[in-house]
């Protein structure tokens, strides 16, 4: 039954909104407090304010008392790379030592490893652990995540790495948002030859995928020693063309102007940012173009952060996402998330509530459906143990999930 009703709730974070939030937009979370919100067929049919009657028979449904607890949106995670062969765990302590991301691919690891463990797996042994890694997600509030293919770099691998996607978003509660990332690396076999391979993936890679409804958008790593501004345009332009939605790695390690070239192309989102230039983040903000950042990753990396406060202040849609990947943001860690949000990239907890909820279903182009607590948009619903959302970075590093709600049917239940 997919009709449901959560009432008493200490707070209703509703995020209210169908469009990203900008600068200091992200601050208002529009908290109703002991609401109560209705899930009617899947979908959210109303929001009460304290002691409004209820508009439906309550035997049609099933009713949770949320009495001491905060209810806001599920979690939306815009960008992970959760579908991959193998792990990386050598290379932690590579970096331990102080190797540099760059050194390590220069040694075989990074993402041509990872390449070659894809490769090798079978659809259904990447189904398998896909599936384990968005069970542990949904335990953690993720209601919606976007996968990145990029593990393939090849014809077969890629298609593989989207087709398991499509069928864990068939099968899976979380619904999952397909991303192309043949331009993540330059394969071995394509070494010296970029341009060639850029080209695969213009001429052969993007008509399978829009024919196959493989994926909604592409992206690509534009980055010093992988894929250059100009590259990194020509791929981008032509998947527009071809109807697909588009998202840039932009400036991680390198200042390398990709801010520029996602406000110049009218980007979805960029993504890192950790070197984003002021221009960059103004035309970014100008352009509606948004920021996603991955803190997890620059924590793991040991990198400074990318410059939150500065982008919010400069009216930028601010996104937070986590990067799952097997190599530089092995966690999908939601409160760790929140914690380094806002005790090092100096967000407010509203402000970080607003960046995983609206503002990453923005960075999908999902924010008319989902991401916020309004009539109309998919009942998916986070339900935390206690009263207030500020508890999300308060409590470091602790789960406290009580339930999630998918589609107005609880899919898990912590406690």
């Amino acid at each position: 039954m997919n009709n449901l009703i959560i009432k008493n709730a200490e707070q209703v974070v509703t995020c209210s909104g169908f469009a990203g939030k900008q600068g200091r937009e992200m601050s208002d979370l529009h908290v109703i407090e002991n609401g109560t919100v209705i899930v009617t067929d899947g979908l959210i049919s109303h929001i009460l304010k304290a002691g409004e009657t209820l508009p439906v028979n309550e035997q049609d449904y099933r009713v949770i008392d949320a009495t001491g607890k905060a209810l806001l949106p599920g979690f939306i995670d815009p960008h992970t790379h959760f579908i991959f062969g193998g792990y990386r765990e050598e290379e932690f302590s590579w970096r331990m030592r102080g190797d540099s991301y760059m050194e390590i691919m220069e040694r075989g690891g990074g993402i041509v490893k990872t390449t070659n463990a894809t490769r090798e797996a079978t659809e259904e042994e990447l189904m398998e652990t896909g599936r384990q890694r968005l069970d542990a997600m949904m335990r953690l509030g993720i209601t919606t995540v976007e996968g990145k293919s990029g593990y393939g770099l090849d014809k077969d691998t890629e298609l593989k790495q989207l087709r398991v996607m499509h069928r864990l978003n068939e099968t899976h509660p979380v619904d999952i948002v397909s991303t192309f990332m043949g331009a993540h690396a330059i394969p071995a076999e394509w070494q010296g030859r970029e341009e060639d391979y850029i080209d695969f993936n213009i001429n052969e890679m993007f008509p399978l995928v829009v024919k196959g409804e493989l994926a909604e958008a592409v992206d690509i790593f534009c980055e010093k020693g992988v894929f250059a501004i100009a590259q990194s345009r020509r791929y981008l332009t032509a998947a527009r063309e071809q109807g697909l939605k588009i998202k840039i790695h932009a400036d991680e390690i390198t200042p390398l102007r990709g801010a520029e070239l996602a406000a110049e192309l009218r980007c979805l989102s960029a993504d890192h940012l950790l070197q984003a230039s002021d221009e960059g983040i103004r035309a970014m903000a100008e352009k509606g173009v948004v920021a996603t950042l991955l803190p997890l990753t620059a924590f793991s990396l040991r990198e400074k952060y990318a410059r939150a406060r500065e982008m919010i202040d400069a009216g930028c849609i601010v996104a937070l996402a986590t990067d799952f990947n097997p190599g530089s943001s092995f966690t999908a860690s939601v409160p760790l998330l929140f914690a380094l949000a806002c005790i090092y990239m100096k967000l407010t907890p509203e402000e970080a509530v607003t960046a995983f909820t609206i503002n990453s279903a923005a960075a999908l182009g999902r924010e008319g459906i989902t991401g916020s607590i309004d009539v109309g948009k998919q009942g998916d619903l986070v339900l935390l143990q206690f009263p207030s959302y500020k508890f999300l970075p308060y409590h470091v590093g602790m789960n406290i999930v009580d339930k999630v709600v998918k589609r107005g049917k609880i899919v898990c239940s912590l406690h």
